[in-house]
């Protein structure tokens, strides 16, 4: 639980001085020599941004309102003005609350995000391809940038499992904005295979791991025992002449992964680190947080119907998402990639959970 003094003035003084600092830094041209350095500073810059824009509003408000009331004793029209000031002070205040909320550490993560097909067999696979082009088309609209890490394509089409790394070209954190779309998407409709017309029911699960960076996760190579094999397509049909396929075994915790996309086995074996670091990161925090909280509501483990989280509702054109409420009737814009909406009800409903924590814990 937060304490008062996460939103205080401490916290916020050290803020305004984090953000000068690094206006600094940032403007020393040597920084700019290590791109990994310049970009992490870069992305924290911009996150305190808007707290720095807040307080100027804030204080700028406070000596207009200052200044109104004075000027109302001898003019009564400064009183309108004064009552307009107290208002604007009230929202930016709450803005600034918000704003000082402690941060998930991984908001300005890049993500790895992995769809897997589950209940309903063929039809299933094919939700998940659509899953991922909504995934895609939703990283388009946004201008973030997107690899396909790993696909398991399924025989009548879509992925029985996919991989994909979706990164920022800017200083947005896109962990800030997918973190919340991991668990059971259902889907309900008359599946292409159905003769008889009757809606069907199926499953889709979503795991979202903050893309984990090597100084995140040491792994040692002692540790891991890496398999090459020859990729292969639909079916099992070979699609390639060499054992370019890479399949890496961390022996301590018994996590697999493999990846065939890539045309060369260097390129499939970076693959797979990526997404073995990614996986270690999200366990090792999973960990901790299990620790802290016997509540900790995580993300799906089994692709079951009983945990969904939202469901896709095609012959309603209704998406509905369990956890906080939210419909709306344009699924077909959804899976082109409107996702926005329903992302922006999931973030509110948490930043109003952590004001409510945070007011009970003060």
């Amino acid at each position: 639980m937060s304490s008062s003094t996460d939103v205080g003035p401490d916290r916020l003084a050290g803020l305004l001085s984090e953000h000068a600092s690094l206006e600094a830094e940032l403007a020393d041209p040597a920084v700019h020599a290590d791109q990994a350095r310049a970009r992490r500073l870069g992305r924290r810059y911009a996150q305190l941004a808007p707290v720095v824009e807040t307080t100027r509003a804030l204080d700028a408000a406070r000596a207009d309102l200052s200044a109104a009331r004075e000027l109302a004793a001898e003019d009564a029209s400064f009183a309108a003005e004064a009552q307009s000031l107290e208002a604007e002070i009230a929202v930016l205040t709450e803005r600034l609350q918000e704003q000082l909320l402690p941060k998930d550490p991984d908001d300005e993560k890049d993500v790895i995000l992995e769809i897997k097909a589950g209940e309903g067999g063929a039809e299933s696979a094919l939700f998940a391809g659509e899953l991922l082009r909504m995934y895609l088309r939703y990283a388009e609209r946004r201008g973030w940038a997107t690899q396909v890490l790993e696909a398991v394509d399924a025989e009548l089409g879509g992925y029985k499992d996919v991989a994909v790394a979706v990164r920022s070209r800017s200083d947005e954190g896109i962990w800030s904005r997918l973190k919340f779309e991991g668990g059971v998407h259902r889907v309900q409709r008359v599946p292409v295979t159905e003769s008889q017309g009757r809606i069907h029911t199926s499953a889709v699960g979503v795991l979202v791991l903050p893309e984990a960076e090597e100084v995140d996760v040491q792994v040692d190579p002692g540790d891991l025992r890496i398999d090459v094999f020859r990729s292969s397509g639909p079916g099992g049909q070979s699609v390639n002449t060499t054992d370019s396929a890479v399949r890496i075994t961390h022996l301590p915790t018994g996590t697999v992964v493999s990846s065939q996309n890539e045309k060369s086995q260097l390129q499939n074996r970076e693959s797979a680190l990526r997404v073995l670091r990614s996986r270690l990161l999200a366990a090792a925090r999973e960990d901790a947080a299990a620790s802290a909280s016997d509540a900790r509501r995580s993300q799906v483990r089994t692709v079951d119907r009983s945990e969904r989280v939202r469901t896709y509702n095609f012959p309603e054109n209704r998406i509905s998402d369990h956890r906080v409420g939210f419909k709306a009737h344009n699924l077909d814009a959804v899976l082109d990639g409107e996702l926005d909406p329903v992302i922006d009800a999931l973030t509110a409903a948490h930043t109003a959970e952590l004001l409510a924590s945070h007011g009970a814990g003060s």
